[in-house]
């Protein structure tokens, strides 16, 4: 059987049966489409299968930049869920930082990375993820590497856009779009298969969840982050 048409028999055997951890988490009501939603703030936000934000992401009410302070933790998401959308941030990382911006995170597995797709965060020149384009800041993690290398020297802000419309993903880096793909599509599956994710059956199933951000074990920031549902 293919990778698409395991990852479908998981998605339906985990709404058959859902966590009690995720079924317990309180709903948050939709947003009109085209309206843009501040995520600057912490009621945004909560733990991956969690209801509270670990307290090493802190929000400085001043400046409103959320940083994760390397103290562990875990990953964060959004309480919201979202499907054909735009999101803009921008993000900071120090020498050889390291972390990630997930989406359609649907929290049916223990660990983030093995259900929700990823737009790397990364710094290039440090860190040794950054000599292998496919994991390099601005790659769709181990399946689509970036067009070109357009981040901002380590310390500075790289401004992010992400766009999806059905299965249709754009990550955009700095101004440029650095990748472009089909998910759910014969060359998606041929490049899931042929990495990690071949492991995990929930992997790039949804195509509606939560917005996700990663803990690495490095000091990472995001500020101006917001969202807003687009139509198809």
């Amino acid at each position: 059987m293919t990778l698409r048409g395991l990852a479908l028999l998981a998605l339906l055997a985990a709404c058959a049966r859902p966590s009690a951890t995720i079924a317990q988490l309180p709903a948050v009501p939709d947003t009109p489409v085209g309206e843009w939603i501040n995520l600057q703030r912490a009621t945004e936000w909560r733990g991956y299968q969690s209801d509270t934000l670990p307290s090493s992401w802190q929000f400085d009410a001043a400046s409103g930049v959320l940083t994760f302070s390397a103290r562990g933790g875990g990953d964060i998401v959004t309480r919201r869920r979202f499907s054909n959308f735009e999101l803009e941030l921008e993000w900071r990382v120090g020498p050889r930082g390291n972390s990630g911006i997930f989406y359609w995170a649907n929290e049916h597995t223990p660990r983030i990375y093995e259900n929700a797709p990823e737009m790397q965060v990364l710094d290039n020149t440090g860190h040794a993820d950054g000599k292998n384009t496919l994991t390099s800041a601005g790659a769709n993690y181990a399946l689509y590497a970036p067009v070109q290398d357009v981040t901002r020297p380590v310390g500075e802000w790289n401004r992010v856009r992400i766009v999806t419309m059905g299965n249709r993903v754009e990550h955009w880096l700095n101004g440029v779009k650095v990748v472009e793909y089909e998910a759910g599509s014969a060359d998606w599956m041929r490049r899931g298969l042929s990495s990690k994710f071949a492991a995990w059956n929930e992997y790039g199933v949804a195509r509606r969840g939560h917005i996700g951000l990663q803990d690495h074990g490095d000091v990472v920031s995001f500020r101006n982050i917001r969202i807003r549902e687009v139509r198809p």
